[in-house]
């Protein structure tokens, strides 16, 4: 029987593939839909908009969902629009199935983070978001190798009608892996829904977290979506293929990410959230530079940091929170894809209007303000694992 972190990493890996895929393929899908890259940019990145969307809508019903059967409905119904992006032509169209792909993508990871929270220690939950996350590194580098591969030699098409297996392999995965969640009982006397919103909105911890989750994705996002055009621009003029081989820089955050819980039990979360920050910081400079090799250095640099951050933020919710631990899940994740969706759209307009360099600078500024945003996080303790 696999391990509950290998389990939960490959689910992460058959949620999130659809993400990031389309991504790797913008320059491709700018001319296909005969757009300007900014507009293409945010209907791809509009899977953030629905993502943001169920996240709020967990968190407003999440007493009445079983998480194990959420999960595995989400991803095979995922595979419905998934299927449809391999056909349509209108960019409208093209847009509002990204939406309900990232509906289904954030039902499915709200979910499980808040089956985490329930069924693991401190301890525990912190490895397996970690474990999770990595799953999240995963489908980075492969739906991007996969997706820029299989476009280049088979068309968009097939592409996505790939992704749609994997859709349904994550479901077939959460169906038969998944251990039954924890039966939850309504307690009559307990806080309403706004009450808990209230407690969540008013803890210093889960309020640097909400923040400290939108900028991880604004940052993130806003790299990962416009050095395409940069890559494949003079003086680099990278082709699909070669585009494809960049996204390696992911690699080493497979490897690294699952420290961040190691780091996070010894040195605490503030800490750690520091150094994993500090990091990307660094590789945003080495974006500067017009040598190749510094750049991907650059881009390594940045995935380690911002998927070890993501970690750091996302393993302590449960422990933040005070009640009701899938309200609080749901809340982080629809700031966290808010800042996706803004961030895309902001930097996108930047990107067009004035180059890639002013680009660069702004993320350094909300990647340095990050840093300072995360003071509340000083107060998690170091958490010993047994």
């Amino acid at each position: 029987m696999l391990s509950r972190n290998i389990i939960v990493g490959l689910l992460s890996f058959l949620t999130l593939i659809d993400l990031f895929g389309s991504q790797a393929i913008l320059p491709q899908l700018t001319r296909a839909f005969d757009t300007d890259p900014a507009s293409m940019g945010l209907a791809v990145n509009a899977s953030t908009l629905g993502m943001a969307a169920a996240g709020l809508a967990v968190a407003l019903f999440s007493r009445h969902i079983d998480r194990v059967r959420g999960i595995w409905l989400s991803l095979a119904f995922l595979a419905i629009p998934t299927t449809l992006l391999g056909v349509v032509d209108d960019l409208t169209l093209f847009t509002w199935l990204r939406v309900a792909q990232g509906a289904l993508m954030a039902t499915a990871f709200t979910l499980t983070m808040s089956y985490l929270a329930e069924e693991c220690s401190a301890a525990e939950a912190a490895g397996a978001m970690a474990g999770y996350i990595t799953g999240n590194v995963l489908s980075n580098l492969v739906g991007r190798l996969m997706a820029a591969n299989f476009a280049d030699w088979f068309g968009l098409s097939v592409s996505f009608w790939l992704f749609a297996v994997l859709n349904l392999a994550g479901a077939l995965l959460a169906y038969l892996c998944l251990g039954q969640a924890t039966a939850r009982q309504a307690d009559p006397n307990g806080p309403s829904v706004m009450e808990v919103w209230k407690i969540h909105l008013t803890n210093p911890r889960l309020q640097a977290s909400f923040g400290l989750g939108f900028l991880i994705l604004f940052i993130f996002l806003s790299v990962f979506t416009y050095v395409n055009f940069v890559l494949s621009a003079q003086p680099f003029g990278l082709t699909g293929p070669q585009l494809g081989m960049v996204y390696f820089v992911f690699l080493p955050a497979v490897f690294t990410t699952p420290l961040a819980g190691k780091m996070v039990a010894t040195r605490g979360v503030y800490f750690a959230f520091l150094m994993s920050m500090g990091l990307a910081a660094a590789g945003l400079l080495a974006l500067l530079t017009s040598s190749l090799v510094l750049l991907v250095a650059g881009l390594a640099a940045i995935g380690v940091g911002t998927f070890c951050a993501q970690a750091v933020v996302s393993g302590q919710i449960g422990a933040a929170a005070t009640a009701d631990r899938a309200t609080a899940s749901g809340l982080y994740l629809t700031s966290y894809y808010l800042g996706g969706l803004l961030g895309t759209a902001i930097i996108g307009t930047v990107f067009t209007a004035a180059g890639w360099a002013p680009v660069v600078y702004l993320l350094l500024l909300i990647t340095l303000f990050s840093m300072i945003a995360a003071w509340p996080l000083r107060r998690a303790e170091p958490v010993a694992s047994t």
